[in-house]
């Protein structure tokens, strides 16, 4: 069976490497318990709709790694050593396929919810089933060997980040390769995930206020969905 957290918060913390690289990144957290998911509906589907509005109406005709915040984190990207035009950051590539003519994707109702909130505020947003994190989450600059789990071709595949790639991990391995372009297997949110943490990742020139705007709008719609969790929004440590 995979571990299982206790009652007490998630430790998420970021590692000083990281703020000197990228001075300004702030994070914030919001962790729920008492989840209840389920396949994508018409609330989920609804609300995946009103981002792509509320996105063109923001960039109003603008290419999303115009908008400064996106351009912001292009830079970040370019501080690690990744190709910012290859490897985007999640809102960047979430955003590009909202404007395109197949639209956002429909997974289940926390993962269209988190990525709603992406789309509309141009903020990467990330979820991981806590009942499969083992440990605290770090943000941190890799070693080369961490073990990072995903698929290819449908199939079981360990890879490991770059020296020097600035990744998330937990006790047992990366759960997210390049900060926050694309997110390993093992945590990932499923139908039957019930505990979650998900990260809002800010940059300058971002305004705090609108970060947090973004994170009550999240904690909000998990509500929503689930009226009987648990929800709380703070700052990483």
């Amino acid at each position: 069976m995979p571990p299982t957290n206790t009652a007490q918060p998630l430790n998420i913390t970021v590692a000083p490497e990281v703020h000197d690289l990228v001075p300004g990144f702030v994070p914030l957290v919001v962790e729920a318990r008492g989840l209840t998911n389920g396949p994508s509906d018409e609330r989920s589907s609804a609300l995946l709709d009103d981002a792509v509005r509320r996105l063109t109406a923001r960039l109003a005709g603008r290419a999303p790694h115009e908008d400064p915040h996106l351009a912001a984190w292009r830079d970040a990207y370019s501080a690690f050593g990744a190709k910012p035009s290859r490897t985007r950051n999640s809102a960047e590539a979430l955003a590009r396929r909202a404007l395109a003519d197949g639209g956002l994707p429909r997974i289940n109702l926390l993962v269209d919810l988190y990525n709603a909130v992406s789309v509309a505020h141009l903020v990467p947003v990330g979820g991981e089933d806590t009942d499969h994190i083992l440990g605290g989450m770090r943000l941190v600059r890799a070693g080369g060997d961490e073990r990072f789990e995903t698929a290819a071709g449908g199939e079981p595949v360990v890879e490991h980040p770059e020296p020097g790639e600035v990744v998330w991990q937990d006790d047992t391995g990366v759960t997210c390769r390049r900060w926050n372009w694309r997110q390993g297997v093992r945590t990932r949110l499923t139908e039957d995930s019930v505990n979650a943490v998900f990260l809002l990742e800010r940059l300058a020139p971002m305004p705090l206020d609108e970060l947090h705007t973004a994170a009550g709008e999240l904690a909000e719609g998990l509500r929503l969905l689930s009226p009987a969790a648990e929800v709380t929004v703070r700052e990483a440590d």
